[in-house]
């Protein structure tokens, strides 16, 4: 049996609770369980949203989904701990969350069905669309210069990117491997390639 030293989160709020309308009174009476950081320990979840909103950072991440691919609920776990400012699922609307764990719902998600939507959605948005795959032609990630406004754009695991979606990058971007495996993982791919922006681009974590 797991010791209250285990757990998440927080307990009940002692009283007097705080006169704050960002705080839930639920989570203030029961315990707040929640994978969140303590600055948002008791907070409403519309709340939460509206702060993020308030620092998230230009980048954008896009990700193939014709297969169901599970790697998707890990590309949006690590979207929403480097604040991207929206993920884009790219074929089928549905997708696995599991791995998300529930952080989509701090996560701006946003679907269109080809690459071709996606295209127009960037240039809407003001993305520069930069694919990730280890393809012939491909320029290293570890020296290319990522753009500020930069749509991170990842096929799925096993076929990676289709050839419209490399059609619909300006730039396509290898990450440097040293062992005798063809290609990495698809999440850990998008966390690498997300890391990466962040140390060009992003202030130190407060």
């Amino acid at each position: 049996m797991n010791s209250s030293e285990d757990e998440v989160g927080v307990g009940p709020h002692p009283q007097p609770w705080p006169d704050d309308p960002r705080l839930d009174p639920e989570l203030l009476r029961d315990g707040d369980r929640r994978n969140v950081v303590d600055r948002y320990r008791y907070w409403h979840l519309d709340a939460i949203v509206a702060d993020l909103d308030t620092r998230r950072h230009p980048f954008a991440v896009a990700i193939e989904n014709w297969r169901h691919d599970l790697n998707i609920g890990t590309v949006v776990r690590t979207a929403n701990a480097f604040l991207a400012r929206e993920v884009i699922i790219v074929g089928n609307r549905r997708w696995n969350r599991r791995g998300a764990m529930v952080t989509d719902r701090y996560q701006h998600i946003h679907h269109v069905a080809s690459p071709e939507d996606l295209v127009a959605h960037a240039a809407g948005a003001g993305y520069e669309i930069v694919a990730i795959d280890n393809l012939p032609g491909a320029v290293p990630l570890e020296t290319f210069e990522l753009p500020a406004n930069a749509l991170l754009l990842f096929g799925q695991e096993g076929t990676g990117l289709s050839p419209a979606a490399r059609a619909a990058a300006s730039a396509v971007c290898s990450i440097a491997q040293y062992g005798s495996t063809r290609s990495i993982n698809a999440g850990v791919a998008a966390g690498i390639a997300m890391h990466a922006w962040i140390r060009r681009y992003a202030e130190p974590a407060p």
